[in-house]
C-alpha cells in the first residue's frame, strides 16, 4: 500500500510539473508570437485566436472523443492516466493564460524557449507513462492497423497540418517556420531527456499470466514481447518468461501493466546501451 501511495504522489508531482512547464512555453513563449506547438494544442490555440474560447477548453474538447476511443480500442492505466493529464494540462493553460504575461519577443527566441520548455513538460509526463491525449493516441490506433506507418511519422505529418493551418490563419508564412524550429527543439529535449543515444530498458518477467501481460504490452504500449521457456533452478518448474525492450520513459507503463495482471511476477530490470531494429534505432542510421 505505501508503495502504490509513493507511487501515486510521484506520479501526480511529475503530471502537474509537467503541465505547468508545458503551459508556460505555450503561454508566454509560443501563443503571443503566434507560434504553433503542433497536435491538438496547436488547434486549440488557433481556435482561440479565431474565436477568443480558452484553449485549455478547447483542447479537452477535442480529447474527449479519441480518449474514449482509445479506452474502447486499448483501455488499462495507459489511457486513465491520459485522461487525468489532459484535463491537468487543460487546466493549467487556462489558468497560467490568466497569471503568466504573454512575452512578445524575437520568433527565433521565441521558438528556442517555448520548445525548451515544451519539450521538458512533456518528457516529465512521459517519465511516468501517460501522454497529453490528441494525436499521440490517434498516431497508435493507426500505427495499430497500418504498421508501415510509424507512430512518428502519424505525429509529423498531423504538426505538418496544425503548422500550415496556424499560417493560414495568422497569414504570415514566418509562422510556420517558427513553429517548425520550436518543435525539433521540443522534440530533441525529449530526446535528450528520455532516449539519450538510443539507450532504453530490458524487462525480464517471469510470470503466471504471460498471455494477458504480452497481449496487453503489444497493444496498450506497441512493443513487441518475446516469450522464452525457462525452468525454475529449485524447484524444477516449467515458466515462461517474457523479454521486452522498451524506451526509458516507457518502462513505468510496463510496470503498471504487469502489477495489473500479476502483482507476484518475477522482474527484472537492466539498461540497455543501444537498441537498434524496429521501433528504435535502424541500422543504417
Amino acid at each position: 500500500m505505501r508503495k502504490n501511495a509513493s507511487k501515486i504522489v510521484i506520479d501526480l508531482l511529475y503530471f502537474v510539473s509537467g503541465a505547468v512547464i508545458y503551459s508556460v512555453a505555450v503561454n508566454m513563449f509560443l501563443s503571443p508570437n503566434g507560434i504553433s506547438p503542433g497536435g491538438f494544442t496547436g488547434v486549440a490555440t488557433v481556435v482561440n485566436y479565431i474565436t477568443q474560447i480558452p484553449t485549455g477548453v478547447m483542447l479537452f474538447v477535442f480529447n474527449i472523443p479519441v480518449l474514449i476511443l482509445g479506452y474502447i480500442k486499448m483501455g488499462g492505466m495507459f489511457i486513465l492516466k491520459t485522461s487525468f493529464v489532459t484535463a491537468l494540462v487543460s487546466f493549467s493553460l487556462d489558468v497560467s493564460s490568466r497569471l503568466l504575461p504573454p512575452l512578445k519577443t524575437d520568433g527565433i527566441l521565441a521558438s528556442l524557449f517555448g520548445g525548451i520548455l515544451m519539450g521538458l513538460g512533456l518528457s516529465l509526463i512521459l517519465l511516468r507513462g501517460a501522454t497529453t491525449g490528441g494525436i499521440d493516441i490517434i498516431a497508435k490506433l493507426i500505427n495499430r492497423k497500418y504498421r508501415h506507418l510509424s507512430v512518428g511519422k502519424i505525429i509529423l505529418m498531423a504538426d505538418g497540418f496544425v503548422i500550415i493551418l496556424t499560417a493560414l490563419v495568422y497569414k504570415n508564412a514566418e509562422i510556420a517556420l517558427y513553429s517548425v524550429v520550436a518543435i525539433y527543439v521540443g522534440t530533441r529535449m525529449m530526446d535528450i531527456l528520455l532516449y539519450g543515444a538510443d539507450r532504453g530498458k530490458i524487462i525480464y518477467i517471469v510470470t503466471n499470466q504471460p498471455d494477458l501481460i504480452c497481449r496487453e504490452i503489444n497493444n496498450t504500449i506497441g512493443r513487441g514481447v518475446t516469450r522464452l521457456s525457462v525452468v525454475g533452478g529449485y524447484t524444477g518448474e516449467s515458466r515462461t518468461m517474457l523479454m521486452c525492450t522498451v524506451r526509458v520513459h516507457e518502462a513505468a507503463a510496463v510496470h503498471d501493466v504487469i502489477r495489473e495482471y500479476d502483482e507476484r511476477a518475477f522482474i527484472v530490470v537492466s539498461d540497455a546501451g543501444e537498441i537498434i531494429g524496429e521501433g528504435f534505432k535502424m541500422h543504417n542510421a
